[in-house]
């Protein structure tokens, strides 16, 4: 099946770069996390709402230039509010539970439960990404 191995080569290279992408969000979802903790003493949830959302908007970015380039400009608010109601929801939600799951009934350091809360959504949120966000109005990908 020569024509599904071509077919499934554009995405997975979308996924190595939206993984690419996801690590660097991580580094600034930390960043945010423990300076909202440490230094303003935030609690962790409120924190991590934070510092989810600074990483949604380093992402979407990268996400629009290189990712998924490419993509017509004249959809990126459309784009922008599909990134946030559907893995921004899936993200905070499930960062706030997890992080508070592992870090609360694992004994997990903050950041650690964060970095695992993360990992437990990357596969969904690409799904999402690629069959809603960033589809083209023609139903093709960028």
């Amino acid at each position: 099946m020569p024509g599904s191995r071509l077919t499934a080569l554009p995405i997975f290279r979308r996924w190595l770069k939206f993984s690419l992408v996801g690590g660097a969000g991580l580094t600034v979802q930390l960043a945010v996390l423990w300076a909202s903790t440490r230094l303003a003493g935030i609690s962790p949830a409120i924190a991590t709402v934070i510092a989810v959302e600074a990483a949604l908007l380093h992402n979407f970015v990268w996400h629009e230039v290189w990712t998924w380039k490419g993509v017509a400009p004249s959809g990126r608010w459309t784009r922008l509010w599909r990134f946030h109601a559907a893995t921004g929801s899936i993200s905070i939600v499930s960062n706030v539970v997890f992080t508070m799951a592992f870090k609360n009934s694992l004994a997990i350091p903050l950041l650690a439960a964060n970095v695992m809360a993360v990992g437990v959504t990357a596969i969904l949120n690409f799904a999402v990404a690629e069959a809603w966000v960033f589809q083209t109005s023609k139903g093709l990908r960028a």
